[in-house]
């Protein structure tokens, strides 16, 4: 028997900013499983800005978009997996997924909600704790600033900082972002990007320079960064959001990377996967932050699947605060 899902394909390659009319909602139909097959239902699936690169090349014209999700078994010939298991995979941007259970992970919903295995528990968390202890190589006491510090990675990666004894410095997009990350996630120093002079408010916030900066954004505060790094100072290098729209067009450079040479500064790119090892430490810790008040976390979830485009849309306009989310179904 089957059943009738709605998926979101690519349409059209974006020029510059993606628009709703690149994608495309469709329905088909999607059969039961077979031997060894497992149906899911997706429940919540993760829009992230990472996307809009692989809309170049990666995602094929036609096909379905890719992203996070974490869903419900419905259905099962599978010995490993039962029916109201819940999952987290890769096959998002659609309502259901039928898996031969390989890249099925299972999740414990009595942990933390669904949602949070996207997001604080999942690759944005996972991105946050080894990009700044593995990659950053934060030391306690330490100096540290966020750019988009109100997003999913990079509140995170202020709330570990503190946990970690550092000051913690923050921008973001809007005051009412900035007054978050201050009151709700204990930044000692946020401001808005858009209106301050970043140059000053370092210099004010951070007077002894800044020991680790925590890169999400690019251009000018990446810029502005490298005027106030220390000795032997670091550079996660985890995502350039300036820059992702530019298309063939090539963003200027930071004019001062000479800055690195003398202070001795190291920048090092980072994805995900490179703290796979990492998950369970990771997972165990950030829990037990969660339970224990030293973590929080906000999410901004649209509902529906028609609304998966826009959602991603608003990603870079600063829709969201915290971690942006499709709700598929009731969970």
């Amino acid at each position: 028997m089957s059943l009738t899902t709605k998926e979101v394909q690519l349409k059209s390659r974006p020029d510059g900013i993606p628009a709703a009319s690149d994608f495309e909602i469709v329905a088909r139909k999607i059969p039961s499983p077979d031997d060894s097959q497992v149906l899911i239902q997706n429940i919540f699936m993760s829009v992230d800005p990472y996307m809009r690169g692989r809309m170049r090349d990666d995602f094929q014209l036609g096909a379905v978009m890719e992203g996070a999700t974490v869903g419900k078994v419905i259905e099962s010939r599978h010995p490993d997996f039962q029916v109201g298991d819940y999952v987290t995979h890769w096959k998002g941007w659609r309502e259901h997924y039928l898996s031969d259970g390989k890249d099925l992970d299972k999740v414990d919903p009595d942990l933390a909600p669904l949602s949070a295995y996207l997001g604080v528990l999942g690759f944005p968390g996972l991105t946050a704790y080894g990009g700044l202890l593995t990659t950053g190589a934060l030391q306690d006491g330490e100096s540290v600033f966020v750019s988009a510090a109100s997003g999913a990675v990079g509140s995170l990666v202020g709330q570990i900082a503190k946990i970690k004894g550092c000051t913690v410095v923050g921008s973001a997009g809007s005051d009412e972002k900035v007054t978050h990350l201050i009151e709700e996630f204990g930044f000692d120093h946020a401001f808005n990007y858009k209106t301050a002079d970043i140059d000053a408010e370092l210099t004010k916030a951070l007077p002894r320079g800044i020991d680790v900066y925590f890169e999400n954004v690019g251009g000018p505060q990446l810029e502005a960064a490298l005027n106030h790094m220390r000795m032997y100072g670091r550079i996660p290098l985890c995502g350039m959001i300036s820059m992702y729209n530019n298309g063939p067009t090539i963003a200027p450079g930071p004019k001062n990377l000479s800055a690195m040479i003398y202070k001795r500064v190291t920048m090092k790119g980072l994805v995900t996967p490179d703290y796979i090892d990492q998950q369970a430490q990771f997972r165990e810790d950030v829990g037990q932050w969660i339970k224990d008040g030293k973590v929080k976390y906000k999410e901004t979830i649209h509902q529906g699947i028609e609304s998966a485009p826009q959602s991603f849309i608003e990603l870079f306009s600063g829709g969201n605060e915290g971690k942006m989310l499709v709700q598929l179904a009731e969970q």
